[in-house]
């Protein structure tokens, strides 16, 4: 399809375990089950090229209730070109079986990853299954190389590299890059110091030169997690991201959290403190929230 605009749609903003998550009976997960079914899936965003052709971050069990948000867009094409892969935990690669013979039955997806991730799927019998059936083509990135992810889709992705719990593989934040605009997507990293060095979070934006960003915004405080130790599972919390980022002035990026752990009020709209964030002139993602790059 000639003409079309590279554009980029949020299709999950849950932590791993989705919203409401499986096994929890406390009063978060109550009520998004009693409030006429609310649920969010998690992490994974849809772009379409300005062929028409159809990629995808993240490859998680929702997949099929993805879809169904993206297909609505005008210019979506199935079946799927790409699958870009950040890193190996839960909710970022617990579909892919599902794009098999069973399920889905595509072929030839190219599936872009680092290095580790890409031995770990090799080693993982059930996912290199995958690959002898010619379902997934994986193909290695280089950090801070661009790459397009199929010939003459109108974008680049770049692999920043961002450190998070390493157990299984690496991690990447991808800046997603079209004609006239840029997206950052990173739902994971340990801490901003770890992360952007001696900058701030907006000069470290624009060095990478991101319009928009997509980040990590699992937890709002430390105490989500009563008797956890956060170094288990580290990630700034939302408070500590708006404390350094302040109120959003004119020219600054458009700024979203989103990777929202179950137990994160930001989940509520009517909640004190997603009128913080939007009184602060940043936003929380929506499924559906489309970004034009293109």
């Amino acid at each position: 399809m000639d003409g079309t605009k590279v554009r980029a749609v949020v299709l999950g903003t849950a932590q791993d375990g989705g919203y409401p998550q499986a096994g929890c009976m406390r009063s978060c997960c109550e009520r998004a089950r009693s409030d006429g079914g609310f649920s969010r899936t998690p992490v994974s965003l849809g772009i379409i090229g300005s062929n028409g052709t159809c990629h995808i971050i993240e490859v998680g069990r929702k997949i099929g209730e993805q879809i169904e948000i993206w297909k609505d867009l005008d210019g979506f094409e199935w079946p799927l070109e790409s699958a870009s892969i950040t890193h190996a935990h839960l909710g970022h690669t617990d579909g892919l079986r599902l794009l098999g013979r069973e399920v889905i039955g595509a072929e030839g997806i190219t599936l872009h990853c680092s290095e580790s991730m890409l031995s770990l799927i090799h080693q993982t019998p059930t996912w290199n299954i995958l690959v002898e059936g010619g379902v997934i083509s994986p193909r290695q990135w280089e950090s801070f190389t661009s790459f397009e992810p199929s010939p003459g889709c109108g974008f680049t992705i770049t692999p920043i590299p961002v450190k998070h719990r390493a157990e299984l593989s690496d991690n990447h934040a991808l800046l997603i890059s079209g004609s006239s605009g840029s997206l950052l997507f990173m739902p994971d990293q340990d801490s901003w110091s770890e992360t952007i060095g001696e900058s701030t979070i907006r000069d470290w934006l624009a060095s990478l030169g991101a319009d928009s960003a997509l980040i990590d915004g699992t937890f709002w405080s430390s105490s989500e997690l009563p008797g956890r130790d956060m170094t288990e599972i580290p990630h700034p919390t939302v408070s500590e991201s708006l404390e350094l980022l302040g109120e959003r002035s004119n020219g600054d990026p458009d700024i979203s959290f989103f990777h929202l752990n179950h137990t994160n009020p930001l989940h509520d709209e009517n909640s004190e403190e997603f009128a913080i964030v939007s009184k602060m002139g940043w936003r929380i993602s929506k499924p559906g929230d489309v970004y034009v790059l293109g």
